[in-house]
């Protein structure tokens, strides 16, 4: 099923967001993204009504499973299109910027030969090493 770029986005930022602190609210994710609280509370009630979170009475946010699968896709491919386009020599910011574009187009047979290409080029660097 293909959603919105920003339905991925808010995924992912919940994802790094439980990873960094335990129980996200929205009030994280307001401080994470920089986005007004009432833009946040309205991607909130879409994600929840399509069934990607669940919010318990005291406002903890929690992916289901399909909103973890997404967002682990995303999350993946983030971190390793930045790490390889720094492996490149891009600048880390510039990186981090384009792969945030780039997860969310990406086709899964690029993404995969791109992920490929990188592990290559980790295990030429290590054996450079020994």
């Amino acid at each position: 099923m293909k959603i919105q770029e920003s339905a991925e986005n808010y995924l992912e930022t919940i994802l790094i967001l439980r990873q960094r602190i335990g129980q996200v609210r929205s009030i994280d994710i307001v401080n994470e993204m920089n986005f007004s609280k009432p833009s946040i509370s309205y991607a909130m009630k879409q994600l929840r009504e399509n069934g990607y979170i669940s919010m318990d009475e005291s406002g903890y946010i929690t992916l289901t499973e399909k909103g973890l699968e997404i967002a682990e896709r995303v999350y993946e491919r983030h971190k390793v299109l930045t790490d390889y386009l720094v492996s490149l020599g891009v600048d880390e910011d510039v990186a981090k910027a384009d792969a945030c574009r780039i997860e969310h187009v990406i086709s899964p047979m690029s993404f995969e030969m791109i992920k490929k290409a990188y592990k290559e080029i980790l295990e030429n660097k290590q054996a450079k090493k020994e």
